[in-house]
């Protein structure tokens, strides 16, 4: 018996539902979102995560109120990140005598933010760290780490130094997903 269920399942072609009852099937042909040509390749784990540095930033003297003066520090690149950690750190040169902040803000690198910022010193969707213990008690100094949501894929950089003496600072700005 079990021979000839065997012999009758190999005699009947690919394809071909052997069932008598009707099934109902609907075929939807989407066009290709994508066209890939070439070799894809994908080594090692997908990163979700990159981080991004702006190292012996020599920021002198410049209250935060005076926007004129920051020091520009380029710009960070955040577009697919949804999440931007920034951290700060420094050293002072040289003896502090009045304590101050030193600080970086992020500015959405957009022609109407820019605009805001460039004519009037206004700041539209900043992002700020600030390290405020900048002071003759130890040369080195930091910021605690602080997230934000990214919400441009360009970031403008500017460093300010309210303390009376030049400091050195990286600024650590971590792209997430999560």
């Amino acid at each position: 018996m079990t021979v000839l269920a065997v012999c009758i399942v190999a005699a009947v072609p690919a394809g071909v539902a052997i069932s008598r009852d009707l099934i109902e099937v609907i075929v939807t042909n989407f066009p290709d979102p994508q066209q890939i040509r070439g070799t894809v390749e994908v080594e090692g784990p997908i990163r979700q995560a990159t981080l991004v540095v702006k190292r012996d930033l020599v920021v002198s003297p410049v209250q935060a109120n005076d926007t004129n003066r920051w020091i520009d520090a380029g710009t960070i690149v955040t577009d697919g990140f949804p999440f931007m950690v920034l951290s700060l750190n420094g050293v002072v040169k040289g003896q502090v005598n009045r304590s101050g902040t030193v600080g970086a803000v992020l500015i959405p690198e957009d022609d109407s933010v820019m605009r805001a910022f460039d004519l009037n010193g206004q700041l539209q969707f900043p992002l700020e760290v600030t390290a405020p213990s900048v002071s003759s008690s130890s040369p080195y100094f930091a910021s605690q780490s602080v997230r934000f949501p990214v919400a441009f894929p360009h970031y403008h950089v500017w460093l300010y130094n309210s303390s009376d003496k030049t400091v050195n600072v990286s600024l650590f700005a971590y792209l997430t997903g999560g």
